[in-house]
C-alpha cells in the first residue's frame, strides 16, 4: 500500500511520533497524491493548505477543488490567500511567500511538521539548475530531505518516488489534477530543464536525485567540519570575531567566513563572499553587508560591524 511507505519516510525523518501534519496541496497531480497517502496513513492528523497567490484567476477555483477532495476523503482544508504583484523572479517570489504563509498557519496551530510533494524528477530538475548557476556545495545539495523553516519542520518525504507514479496514483481515484500552464512556461528555467531531462535517454532522474542525495551527505560532512572549526578557529574579540583561516580548505574558510559574517547579522551571497575571499587570499580586506573584514598581521581574520557609512 502506498501510504504505509509515506508513513515509514515520514517516521525516518521526524520520529515516529510525528504529532499532527500539514499537507502542502496545490491541486497538481504530485500533491494530490500526497494528500491521498496522508489521509489514508495518517488518519485524523492531517490538515490540507492550499495558496492562492492571487495571480492567476483560476487559482481560486482550484484551491476549492481541493478543498472537496480533501473533504471526500474526511480531511480538513484551509485556503491561504496572498496578494502577490506579478513581475520579477515570481516564481521565486511566489515560493518565499507561500511557505511563509504556511509556516505562520502551521505555528498558529500548534503543527510542528509541513510535508511537501517534491519528488525525484524535482530533485532532478534542481540538481541540473544548481549545476548551470555554478552552485557550490551546499546547493548541489538539491533539495532536502528535512529543513526547518520559522520554527517549522518541513519534510519531502516523496524524494523516492518519480512523477509518473504519483501521477498513476491520482488517475486510479479518478482525480483530475490542475493544469498549471507556468509548468511549460520556457522562460522558466525548471521548464527547461525538465525538457531536457525527457529529451535526453542517457540521463535518469533517479541516478541524479540520487547524486543529490550523495551530495548532501558530503555537504553534511562539511557542516560537521565547520563545526568543529569554529569552535576551534574563531575567538570572540570585543565586537569583532577573529578566525584563523591557516592550512584550512578553501571550502572551510568561506563557511567559517559566511557564519562570521551571519553572526554580524549579514547574509553573505556567493558571488559577493567569494570576491571579498579573494581580497583576503591578497591580504586585502573589504564590506560585505553589516561587517568588515580586514586581515591582520599576524594573519588572523578580523570580522567586525562595519562603520556607519558618511552622508553628504
Amino acid at each position: 500500500m502506498a501510504s504505509a511507505g509515506l508513513v515509514d519516510e515520514v517516521a525516518r525523518l521526524a520520529g515516529a511520533d510525528a504529532g499532527p501534519l500539514a499537507l502542502a496541496v496545490s491541486g497538481g497531480a504530485d500533491s494530490l497524491a500526497l494528500m491521498k497517502m496522508g489521509a489514508e496513513g495518517f488518519p485524523g492528523r492531517v490538515h490540507v493548505l492550499s495558496v492562492d497567490h492571487g495571480l492567476r484567476p483560476e487559482a481560486a477555483a482550484e484551491c476549492a477543488m481541493v478543498a472537496r477532495l480533501a473533504a471526500g476523503l474526511g480531511v480538513p482544508h484551509t485556503t491561504l490567500t496572498l496578494a502577490l504583484a506579478p513581475g520579477g523572479n515570481v516564481q521565486a517570489r511566489a515560493r518565499e511567500a507561500r511557505y511563509a504563509a504556511m509556516a505562520a498557519w502551521c505555528r498558529a496551530n500548534g503543527v510542528p511538521l509541513l510535508l511537501t510533494a517534491h519528488h525525484a524528477d524535482d530533485q532532478a530538475e534542481t540538481l541540473l539548475m544548481r549545476l548551470a548557476r555554478g552552485s557550490g556545495a551546499t546547493g548541489l545539495s538539491g533539495i532536502r530531505a528535512r529543513v526547518t523553516l520559522d520554527g517549522v519542520t518541513v519534510l519531502r518525504p516523496l524524494l523516492g518516488w518519480r512523477r509518473a507514479a504519483l501521477g498513476e496514483l491520482v488517475r486510479k481515484a479518478g482525480w483530475t489534477p490542475v493544469d498549471d500552464p507556468s509548468n511549460r512556461d520556457p522562460s522558466f528555467d525548471r521548464t527547461r530543464a525538465r525538457a531536457l531531462l525527457a529529451g535526453a535517454d542517457w540521463l535518469s532522474a533517479d541516478r541524479i536525485a540520487a547524486a543529490a542525495a550523495h551530495l548532501a551527505e558530503a555537504d553534511d560532512a562539511l557542516g560537521w567540519a565547520e563545526g568543529r572549526a569554529f569552535d576551534t578557529r574563531v575567538t570572540p574579540a570585543g565586537d569583532a570575531l577573529l578566525i584563523d583561516p591557516e592550512g584550512l580548505p578553501d571550502e572551510l574558510r568561506r563557511r567559517l567566513l559566511a557564519r562570521a559574517l551571519m553572526q554580524m547579522g549579514g547574509e553573505p551571497e556567493g558571488p559577493s563572499l567569494q570576491r571579498l575571499m579573494v581580497r583576503l587570499s591578497e591580504g586585502g580586506g573589504g564590506t560585505l553587508g553589516a561587517a568588515r573584514v580586514d586581515v591582520l598581521a599576524d594573519g588572523l581574520w578580523r570580522v567586525r560591524p562595519a562603520p556607519p557609512r558618511r552622508t553628504a
